[in-house]
């Protein structure tokens, strides 16, 4: 596997100048956007696959285990207050539980029993989507999921830094990032893991661009869960209104809270309160 694999040019990497090392790793991450943009067509297609899922009333499923599983966790946690994504609709099964967000849970990757489990006890369906995520393509766990929740009918993306391993060549829209070897050897962590953030970032934002959650590039759906998110609920609404910051105030708090119910208020034009 390219990602695990050590590369000749850096083996004499900790003996390198500091600005060097920093030189490389940067450059790394570029590479690792490079990687994205090459898959766009197959992050395109996915994307209408999960929309059509999500517009039938399905759920969105992510899995994965380590750092992949992590990244898959942030990207779903994201939805909630960016676009006001319901919780209710947000599965993410990673491997080891909640104790893995903080620190390697030893045997976890490899628990397919676990995974198979997850499945059954969150009812995957054929009305979900799956993003399983992991950078060699091969991680028990997230296969297992993948596998699982493709026999129970659910529409099934896999993205992966290598090719032809089990992940890709099981899930119904294979993404592949081919981001070759890591400056660190097996690290991926570094160029693996910046390529699956950026994708996970481009594909679930374009679906909740197309399911009308975004209007004249701003967060109609935000949720005003603290005093930073309530004030930009406000300007949202003063930007694409041009009330003031009193009345912005007076029609969130008649709507409940919601800016597009708020937003209504004042622009016919705006998207309606049907939830995809």
């Amino acid at each position: 596997m390219n990602t695990e694999r050590a590369s000749p040019r850096y083996t004499t990497i900790d003996l390198w100048d500091r600005h060097e090392v920093l030189d490389a790793m940067i450059e790394g991450q570029f590479a690792a956007v490079a990687a994205v943009h090459a898959a766009r067509a197959a992050l395109e297609t996915a994307a209408l696959t999960i929309e059509a899922r999500l517009r039938d009333g399905g759920r969105l499923v992510y899995a994965g285990a380590g750092t992949s599983g992590r990244l898959a966790v942030q990207d779903g946690a994201e939805l909630l207050p960016t676009f006001g994504w319901p919780a209710d609709r947000l599965v993410v099964l990673l491997a080891g539980g909640e104790k893995a967000l903080l620190r390697a849970v030893e045997g976890a990757e490899d628990d397919a029993g676990f995974a198979r489990r997850l499945v059954a006890d969150h009812k995957v369906s054929s009305r979900d989507v799956l993003i399983a995520v992991a950078a060699s393509g091969t991680t028990p766990f997230t296969v297992a999921v993948l596998r699982e929740a493709r026999r129970a009918g659910a529409a099934t993306i896999g993205i992966a830094n290598n090719r032809d391993t089990p992940l890709l060549a099981e899930a119904e829209h294979p993404v592949l990032l081919d981001t070759g070897a890591e400056p660190i050897a097996g690290s991926t962590r570094m160029k693996a893991g910046t390529a699956q953030r950026v994708a996970l970032t481009v594909l679930s934002s374009l679906v909740m661009i197309r399911l009308g959650r975004v209007y004249r590039g701003l967060m109609i759906e935000v949720q005003g869960i603290n005093s930073k998110l309530a004030r930009r609920s406000e300007d949202i609404l003063m930007q694409l209104t041009g009330i003031d910051r009193s009345l912005a105030r007076k029609a969130l708090s008649g709507a409940a809270g919601d800016l597009k119910a708020a937003i209504r208020q004042f622009d016919p034009d705006a998207p309606d309160q049907r939830r995809s």
